[in-house]
Parts: C-alpha cells; structure tokens; sequence
C-alpha cells in the first residue's frame, strides 16, 4: 500500500468518526430546540442534557485531526481549497462558536434559555450544510483556473441539483443518525416516553434517508458520469449499506435491542461513506487535483501516519472510558448522579 493511498485511509477514517460523532451532537441540539417549540421539552431535555454535557467537548477533535491532516498530507490542497471555501467554512466557524457559546451559557449561565436552546438547534442544521458543500465542491464543474488560481463559480453551486441533493441528505442524515442514537440512549436511562418519541423520530426519518442517497447518485449520473460509473463498480458496499439499514430499521419497528440497531447504522454508514470515498479515488477535486498530484514528501507522510495512529490509538480508548464512565454509567444515564464532565 503506498503512503499515499495509506493517508487518505487515515484522514477518511476521522471524517467518518467525526460524521457520526457530529450527527449525533448536530440532531440532539435540534431535538431539544424542537421538544422546546412543541412543549416536550419535559419528556426529551433531560435526555439530551445529559447527553451532550460530558461529549461536546469531544466532539470537534476529529475535525480539527481530519484539516491537520489534509493540508499536512495534500498542501495543494490549501491552494485549490483555501479561497474557494472561503465563504463556506467561515459559516461553519460562525456556527461553531455559537454552539460553543451556548455550552458556555447552558453550563456557566442561566439552564434552559429558550433562545440559546433554539440557536443551538438551528445551527445543528446548517452546519452540516455548509460543510458538505465541500462534497460538491469536490465533484468538479464548480471550479475554473483564472490567471493560474483557482475560482469558484457560485451561481453554478447554488443552483446545482447536486449540491442541494447533498445539503439535504446532510441535514436528513444528521436527524436519522442521532434519533438512533437517542432511541437507544432513551432506553438505557429507562426512559419510556423519551425512548417511544425519539423511536418515533427514528423511523419517519429512515425512509428519507435512503429516497435522498439514492438522489445524489442519480444527479451524479448527470453531474460527473466517471464517478458515477465507479459507484455502479462498487455497488456491493452500496447494497451491503441498505441491508444493515433494513436491519437498523426492522429492530427499531419491533422495539428490540436499539443498541444493535445502533450498530446496523454505523455500519450502514461506514459502507456508504467508504463506497463513496473508494468510487472518489483518486481525486481530492475533480479534474484538477489528485492524492498522487499534491502528496507531500515521505519524511512529512510517514511522520503525519505515526502521529494520527497515535492519535487514534488515545482518542478512542478516551470515547470508550467517556461513554463507560458517563454515558452509559446506569447511575448517570437515569440522571441520579451529578454531571462530573
């Protein structure tokens, strides 16, 4: 395996962490803000809180690993990328620090403020919005060399059917992703109204989920024919995809083991994203840039793996003692012992 095909390995598997790490995070702050609007907060909000206090501070460390990694493995990817995500991405850091703020608030200040409840929530729409704007962005057609720099055409973006086809799965996913998650959370704690609403969410976003996936792949027909034909390559992980989420789903529908079915959906997640990443090979930005065309030298690459093994090696074994200590410590799940995070 070259050091090149060996670093996007890497850097894809934190994005992957940190897409379901962030789904869930992004879909409880809109749980909450919904349960708020609709008046039940009191089945969900305890649920959540105790949820997002000991994990938010957590949650950011995969991104922040993943654009370490892309500058420091590809630096052209900071030419073609830097100005074209400009706007974009100062968005998300807008949006960032207004979740951070509302941890601050939530944590330091006045608990349950319906306005910082509801900018919370709003931002854990949009937020995944605007960074899988990179995702079209990537496809190509969006991006032309003038005078040698790179330039993006925003009116082609914005009125691409491709890029709102993933603005929506990005946001659908987010709701599905974490309505699993706290289905399964719900249940651990013993919570019967929160697990039943939260089971409910569950299921009506399931079916979008998959009629959305299967949208972009055929806009990318339309959009860019060499990848969609590599996915039509690779559609076994595609169809081994939908059967854990038929697995995901016929769990949730009985109301057994939400756990398992928790799994099925990272699983299900993990062969859609890495299908998607495989059929992408080898571009970072079509037609321009490829993993082979921007690689930094092999000093830099084996000591960037080294250090994101090591980093891996920590960050897990951090989330298993987070969620044993606190997530799904009996005593702190039922809310009978004091948020320690």
């Amino acid at each position: 395996m070259s050091l090149e095909i060996l670093g996007i390995m890497v850097l894809w598997t934190f994005l992957f962490g940190y897409v379901i790490v962030a789904s869930i995070d992004f879909g409880a702050g809109f749980f909450n803000a919904y349960s708020e609007l609709t008046g039940k907060q009191h089945i969900l909000t305890k649920i959540i809180q105790r949820y997002l206090s000991p994990v938010w501070e957590v949650t950011n460390v995969f991104l922040v690993f993943f654009f370490v990694g892309i500058v420091g493995f590809f630096p052209k990817t900071a030419f073609y990328y830097g100005t074209t995500l400009l706007v974009p991405v100062s968005i998300a850091i807008l949006l960032l620090a207004v979740r951070g703020s509302y941890y601050a608030f939530e944590t330091y200040g006045t608990k349950g403020h319906k306005g910082y409840a509801l900018m919370y929530g709003l931002t854990g729409l949009v937020l995944p919005a605007s960074l899988s704007i990179v995702l079209t962005i990537s496809e190509g057609g969006f991006v032309s060399m003038t005078e040698g720099k790179p330039v993006l055409d925003y009116w082609a973006l914005f009125t691409s059917p491709l890029t709102w086809s993933i603005v929506v799965l990005s946001i659908i996913a987010v709701l599905y992703i974490s309505s699993v998650f706290l289905t399964w959370y719900a249940s651990k704690a013993k919570d019967t109204k929160a697990t039943d609403l939260m089971r409910k969410y569950a299921l009506i976003w399931a079916l979008p989920t998959i009629i959305t996936a299967c949208g972009i792949i055929y806009e990318l027909s339309f959009h860019n024919q060499e990848h969609f034909d590599r996915i039509i390559d690779l559609w076994w992980m595609f169809g081994l995809s939908f059967l854990l989420f038929i697995g995901t789903v016929w769990l949730i529908w009985k109301r057994k083991n939400y756990g398992l079915a928790f799994g099925l959906l990272v699983g299900q997640f993990a062969f859609a994203f890495f299908g998607y990443g495989l059929s992408h090979y080898p571009y970072l930005l079509y037609p321009h840039l490829t993993i082979y065309d921007s690689f930094t030298n092999e000093a830099m690459a084996i000591s960037l793996v080294v250090a994101f093994v090591l980093g891996l090696a920590l960050l897990l074994p951090s989330l298993y003692l987070l969620m044993r200590l606190f997530l799904f410590n009996k005593d702190y799940v039922k809310g009978s012992q004091k948020n320690k995070a």
